[in-house]
């Protein structure tokens, strides 16, 4: 024993050595806790017309929160993808591996319909469902809602080509997940995904140089070139976008060819990606790659416009999903530490910051659910909603998608220095943030494409003033809101692009608000989004807002 430290080697603490320190003062684990606990979320469930899933969703969210379910969401994003381009014997393979978590959520994801099932389901309501779910699983890992997300997008668009919609969507609207490269008609279920982007134009996608090339079986061509952000590679059939001889066309692309022989699709690397690193995203390489026509040679972008509807509005769900996740987790935080003599929530500031975020969660949510009703309700044949639909979900997505990284990032904040480090999650959640605006057009293209809506189809800005129509009277500072912005609307200028969608997106939300939600709710984000009372970050709304009444409804029970 050494002299120098009495007791050196006894076991003082437990563990070995002196006890120097006990730990109090910090909050339990979060899990298991229900997800679907959200107020605005149920309501909104119901009154978009999806009621009759409800108890389906609370045990999603029940699911969703629990332990091991918590536990496979951290072990995906730790365990990275990884690419394997050739086997032991030098065979191209082009295959990504994942960690079994992984599996696991894809495999709860795809059994309770988030990905295209809705597509079989004649229930009205059945997209709604499908948006609240993900709104429920979005609790999880962000990752693996891409390939679903894809999945769901692809059926509309296979439905241009009745002949090949007829062979693959009873497979893709199936609950049935099944990894590994086969023969996509001799699985019980599939996924899809989409390569449109290529290196020297992103966005622009008019510009892309992957030709195809007519074979001489009819409607099949053969690709060669590349693209730049593919991402699930390890999906059945992708949707890509290649230059025809009759202009920029839509094709379907199998990994396995009809005979079981792999196709041409060279992946180059995975990207190193700031945050969705559970989810492969890929560069893959064409050349003489088997494809089918799906709708008319040089309508490629029409064509697949539809899936860019659908993706869009998986963004606005995932960027509230992830706010509604980082909020319940800074309210857990500070229910159950304390600070200078007090509980952290009971703190009057702090008590600002979780309204303010509360607000805005609710804001997002309540958009989110009404973006699925139009959209399921377009889908059934209403005109009216197809055209609401066409210009609210690009309004949602440029917006909801803005806040959703300064939101993160201030709920990151309420945990302090604990949320700072990886072990708390926040981080991940802060990096999957931006992802949302950037995925499916930035903000710029988003918002160019609301002029564009406005210029081509004047019924788009009828729709959604109809809709703002509904709340006209019900508050003056709404009432104001929308007066300026049909004066934004009328002047129509690329450079005032943003203000205009912003103002939409803020009017909108309040009109929905004002209709749906308790007065305290609706009266907090008119004074304050459109009323000016508010500062420029989170916790600065005035002290009559209704504090105890915005925290109170917007925080589940985690104790």
């Amino acid at each position: 024993m050494d002299e120098r430290h009495p007791g050196f080697g006894e076991r003082g603490d437990g563990h070995g050595g002196h006890a120097t320190h006990d730990v109090a003062n910090q909050p339990a684990p979060l899990a298991p806790y229900d997800a679907s606990d959200d107020i605005p979320l149920l309501e909104g469930l119901r009154r978009e017309g999806a009621g009759w899933a409800e108890e389906d969703l609370r045990r999603l969210g029940r699911l969703a929160g629990s332990a091991q379910v918590q536990e496979w969401s951290e072990q995906a994003n730790r365990h990275e993808p990884e690419l394997r381009t050739h086997d032991r014997y030098g065979h191209r393979i082009d295959e990504v591996e994942f960690h079994p978590s992984w599996h696991h959520l894809m495999r709860t994801a795809v059994a309770e319909g988030l990905a295209a099932a809705p597509w079989a389901d004649d229930r009205p309501g059945a997209h709604v469902a499908r948006t609240a779910g993900g709104l429920v699983w979005g609790h999880t890992d962000a990752g693996h809602g891409c390939p679903t997300s894809m999945t769901y997008a692809a059926v509309p668009v296979l439905r241009r080509q009745p002949e090949l919609a007829k062979v693959y969507e009873p497979l893709l609207t199936s609950r049935e997940y099944e990894p590994g490269l086969r023969v996509p008609t001799e699985k019980r279920g599939l996924l899809a995904g989409m390569g449109m982007t290529e290196k020297q134009g992103g966005s622009d996608v008019r510009t892309n140089t992957t030709t195809a090339t007519p074979t001489a079986e009819p409607g099949v061509y053969a690709l060669r070139g590349h693209k730049w952000f593919t991402s699930a590679p390890m999906c059945d059939v992708f949707l890509v976008l290649a230059q025809a001889p009759g202009g920029l066309s839509c094709f379907l692309v199998p990994r396995v060819l009809p005979d079981g022989t792999r196709n041409t699709f060279r992946i180059q690397r995975l990207k190193d990606k700031l945050g969705n690193r559970s989810n492969a995203s890929s560069e893959p390489e064409f050349d003489g790659t088997a494809a089918w026509l799906v709708g008319p040679e040089g309508q490629g972008v029409k064509t697949i416009i539809e899936m860019v509807n659908c993706t869009r509005l998986d963004c606005v769900m995932m960027s509230a999903a992830l706010m509604r996740k980082t909020l319940v987790e800074a309210g857990h935080h500070v229910r159950h530490r304390s600070a200078f003599g007090a509980r952290l929530v009971d703190q009057p500031l702090m008590r600002n910051v979780l309204a303010d975020l509360a607000l805005e969660s609710e804001a997002a949510t309540t958009l989110t659910l009404r973006l699925a009703g139009a959209a399921d309700r377009a889908v059934r044949g209403d005109a009216g909603e197809a055209a609401f639909r066409r210009i609210a979900t690009a309004v949602g997505k440029y917006w909801v998608t803005k806040r959703g990284p300064a939101f993160t990032a201030e709920a990151l904040e309420c945990l302090g220095g604990n949320g700072y480090v990886e072990e708390s999650g926040m981080p991940r959640h802060y990096r999957e943030a931006p992802l949302l605006s950037i995925w499916e057009g930035s903000g710029n293209v988003n918002a160019l494409d609301v002029l564009r809506a406005l210029g081509r189809d004047p019924a788009t800005a009828q729709a959604l003033l109809d809709e703002l129509a509904l709340s006209r009277g019900a508050d003056a500072r709404l009432d104001a809101a929308v007066v300026r912005l049909k004066d934004l609307l009328a002047e129509g200028a690329q450079v005032n692009a943003r203000r205009l969608v912003e103002r939409m997106a803020l009017a909108l939300q309040g009109s929905l608000l004002v209709r749906h939600a308790p007065p305290a709710v609706a009266d907090a984000f008119c004074a304050t989004r459109l009323g000016g009372d508010w500062g420029h970050a989170f916790g600065t709304l005035p002290a009559a807002a209704g504090l105890d009444a915005l925290v109170d409804r917007a925080l589940p029970d985690t104790a």
